[in-house]
């Protein structure tokens, strides 16, 4: 059990660096062929600070643990608005300027009922991954449209100071892209192991564990961006990486997950998660429009809700993994 735990603790350091040093290698490469600012950040950065779950997910869905491929995605969206959002606007209440993550978000809403219905008949097939997968690639090909006409617009500001500040010439670009992503893999497969031995061990559902320990884990690129973004008071920028890994996470992540082994789905992942992941995007999404004489804004108040919220669901599934054992 303890070389277990060693074996999550590893995985998740050597995870959350290696899809850092992807992320720079692979933005930094983009710039020197002249991609524009906001197609890096909503494409390459959003895919790699999803990278974490989309590549646990699919091991641990080829190795026949579907349960944690799930609850990594569910949890990680969970987690990325409940406690990285909540944390940071507990920090520096979040002023919400651009357009793209006011049309993204109803777009995530759409896509969590679309998630929802899916899991209402117990079972997410082959035909359910194809229509994820095929919903995330129209869905990218509009971020491209959006990327090359949206000009002048808030977020394309923030990821533009931010590739400047982390500019680096192409060689060690591409270096830091191929070491990145092959130490993504690694990680991912050290991680899977621990989490479904520890799993077993405790004989609690790998979804528990995909929804707790390893959620939290793979969101912590999320939560090092957001921070990172708020001290250098790039507000959009925090929230965008957020909405573009629920994006990722909801379609891609299970989507390649179903795709290489169709899952049984337990009728609490409907009744508890998805309810509480649709919840949170439908808060989120009120807080950041503008209506009447409210701006579009994330006060410390409701920074505070969203924590408690991600506070009362973890203490639950802790209670759960606590009375199996």
């Amino acid at each position: 059990m303890l070389l277990a735990f060693a074996a999550v603790v590893v995985g998740l350091v050597l995870l959350v660096w290696s899809a850092d040093k992807f992320v720079g290698g692979a933005s930094a490469t983009a710039t020197h062929f002249g991609m524009p600012p906001l197609l890096i950040g909503m494409l390459i950065i959003g895919f790699g600070t999803s990278a974490p779950e989309m590549v646990v997910s699919a091991l641990a869905a080829s190795q026949g643990n579907p349960g944690l491929a799930l609850g990594n995605a569910y949890g990680s969206n969970i987690t990325n608005i409940a406690l990285i959002i909540g944390l940071v606007a507990l920090i520096s209440p979040i002023n919400v300027h651009s357009q793209v993550v006011r049309k993204e978000l109803p777009i995530l809403l759409g896509i969590t009922l679309l998630a929802g219905y899916q899991l209402m008949d117990g079972q997410l097939s082959r035909n359910d991954a194809w229509v994820l997968l095929i919903v995330f690639f129209v869905l990218m090909g509009w971020s491209i449209y959006q990327g090359l006409r949206s000009r002048g617009d808030a977020l394309e500001s923030d990821y533009d100071q931010e590739l400047k500040a982390n500019a680096m010439p192409l060689r060690p670009a591409l270096i830091w892209l191929v070491v990145g992503l092959v130490l993504l893999v690694v990680s991912s497969r050290i991680l899977v192991w621990g989490a479904v031995y520890i799993a077993q061990s405790l004989g609690v559902s790998d979804l528990i564990i995909g929804l707790t320990i390893v959620a939290v884990g793979t969101s912590l690129p999320e939560l090092a961006s957001a921070l990172v973004a708020i001290r250098k008071n790039e507000h959009d920028l925090a929230l965008g990486n957020v909405i573009g890994s629920g994006l990722f996470n909801t379609l891609a992540v299970v989507g390649i997950a179903a795709g290489i082994a169709p899952m049984a789905v337990e009728s609490v992942v409907l009744y508890r998660d998805w309810v509480v992941m649709f919840a949170l995007t439908l808060g989120l999404l009120l807080m950041c429009f503008t209506y009447k004489a409210r701006l579009g804004r994330i006060n410390r108040l409701e920074g505070g809700c969203l924590m408690a919220v991600y506070v009362a669901y973890t203490g639950y599934l802790a209670w759960t993994i606590i009375s199996v054992a």
